[in-house]
């Protein structure tokens, strides 16, 4: 939605490319879908169903609810840990049949939790392609777990040519790993040398504290990519994109009236 507020930063327009929105649905009853749809539907641009919540629901209820979101143009997706819990049993196959099931636009294709080869990821992800939108997730869930910044750019990279629309930078939904140290901070220097080789469009950053959403803002501006954002929490980080809200309020006040900003 493009504000009439004519002094606010320009803010992509749906279908989105950049400055997309990732919800993170973590098990929302159908009520609460209908009611996030009429405040925050047109912010989001990708649902991820976490974890491995549309198998532990009422079937029913997950085609619903994916019904709804796709009724939004939004794009669903299945958690990642659940593409690997169906790999690590040697179930492709039937995972591909599942996604069929319930008629989803995306799919996550991830190894956070398992380990795989990264020529096997590429292949699922070369192959998933052919059919549907691929985000392929990048850096280990488990924390103490230290991978070289040229290692993240190689396997975006790599990511990308194989088929990813997008590359999800990984922080699980407590922001403590991949990206983040362990108090939620970001790794500085690893982001920085990320953008500097990968097209920053390309890249969805898992932030789901206000505080790392803050500072994704103030780094790469209004229209970075950010994901795992709480659905109470969307609209919030639309006002962040916005300079509406205390945190960035001056990121994109005009020079000539800084000199009116408050000590």
């Amino acid at each position: 939605m493009k504000s009439n507020l004519d002094f606010l930063p320009e803010r992509s327009t749906t279908p989105r490319k950049s400055g997309v929105t990732m919800m993170m649905d973590k098990g929302l009853s159908i009520r609460e879908v209908e009611d996030f749809l009429t405040t925050g539907g047109e912010y989001t641009d990708f649902a991820k169903l976490g974890f491995g919540t549309s198998v532990v629901m009422n079937e029913k209820l997950v085609l619903q609810k994916i019904q709804l979101y796709k009724g939004s143009n939004i794009n669903v997706y299945l958690g990642g840990t659940l593409f690997e819990a169906y790999i690590i049993r040697g179930k492709f196959d039937e995972y591909r049949k599942l996604v069929d099931k319930y008629k989803v636009d995306a799919i996550e294709v991830s190894d956070g939790s398992i380990v795989m080869e990264h020529d096997e990821k590429c292949k699922y992800i070369e192959k998933l392609a052919k059919t549907h939108i691929v985000l392929s997730e990048v850096g280990s869930k488990e924390a103490g777990i230290i991978t070289s910044p040229n290692k993240w750019i190689n396997m975006m990279q790599t990511e990308i040519n194989a088929g990813s629309s997008y590359v999800i930078g990984e922080a699980r939904e407590s922001g403590t790993v991949g990206i983040y140290r362990p108090n939620g901070n970001a790794h500085v220097a690893l982001v920085n040398k990320i953008i500097a080789k990968v097209d920053k469009d390309k890249i969805i950053w898992e932030a789901p504290l206000k505080s790392q959403q803050v500072w994704f803002v103030k780094t790469l501006g209004a229209n970075v990519n950010l994901g795992n954002i709480a659905p109470n929490e969307v609209i919030p980080l639309e006002t962040l994109r916005l300079g509406l809200r205390g945190d960035t309020f001056f990121q994109f006040l005009p020079d000539e009236f800084m000199e009116m900003k408050i000590k």
